[in-house]
């Protein structure tokens, strides 16, 4: 059966302001390294937006859509697939939630996400295709949230920048049923292509993408080393 190798957890230098590689160079390492896709997953949080001279919202979100709008471009010329995430955090919190499933409509429609809670977030798109998989939950000085309140979790974090206890991760998705996911946390050259998702269908939008991965046998985790 043919599958497609995605990671699920890849950033930007044009917006996240920890990563150092452009959405054109990280597209072509993640061509070179043999993958067919990755979700641009830039970091969404209050202090991005604050530091931003513009005033309207729409403006602003074409400056969060930068990186994933570059990312996308270049993709399309070298023949690998980019779909849009994000990794959200709420004011006043630390944790980290990977948001998959979105396009560039909702996040032009639905501004200062940042503003919510996880409560009130996961509220607000019910019944809706999205999924909210809590990225790295046990890394120090986080705290991992209430399972009720996520589609999954992320129990293979790549970053060898931090240590992530991706086993306790696992045992914690495990023990409460939930999706599993696996990412680079790419920011840097070296992070590159750590590990990632295989999906058993050509995937075409983020939507689907989401769909796809609701679907418990439809996709495994590549952990390469």
């Amino acid at each position: 059966m043919n599958t497609i190798l995605i990671d699920t957890h890849v950033h930007t230098s044009e917006v996240s302001s920890c990563g150092k590689v452009s959405a054109k160079d990280m597209v072509n390492y993640y061509k070179k390294a043999g993958y067919d896709g990755v979700i641009i997953t830039d970091h969404y949080y209050d202090g991005f937006f604050e530091r931003l001279s513009c005033d309207r919202w729409a403006d602003k979100a074409d400056c969060y859509l930068s990186g994933y709008r570059a990312a996308l471009e270049e993709g399309n010329k070298i023949g690998l697939k980019v779909y849009l995430g994000m990794e959200l955090r709420f004011e006043g919190s630390l944790e980290d939630y990977l948001i998959y499933g979105i396009d560039e409509e909702y996040i032009i429609e639905n501004p200062e996400l940042y503003k919510h809670s996880l409560e009130s977030f996961k509220e607000s798109i019910k019944g809706t295709d999205i999924l909210i998989v809590q990225a790295h939950p046990f890394r120090k000085g986080l705290k991992v949230a209430d399972p009720a309140l996520l589609d999954g979790v992320e129990v293979m974090n790549g970053n060898p920048r931090h240590d992530s206890h991706n086993d306790l991760a696992f045992s914690f998705a495990s023990k409460h049923g939930l999706m599993m996911t696996a990412g680079s946390d790419a920011h840097q050259p070296e992070d590159v292509g750590c590990c990632g998702i295989r999906v058993y269908k050509n995937i075409s939008t983020s939507k689907e993408l989401a769909q796809w991965m609701r679907e418990s046998n439809s996709y495994e985790l590549y952990i390469p080393r």
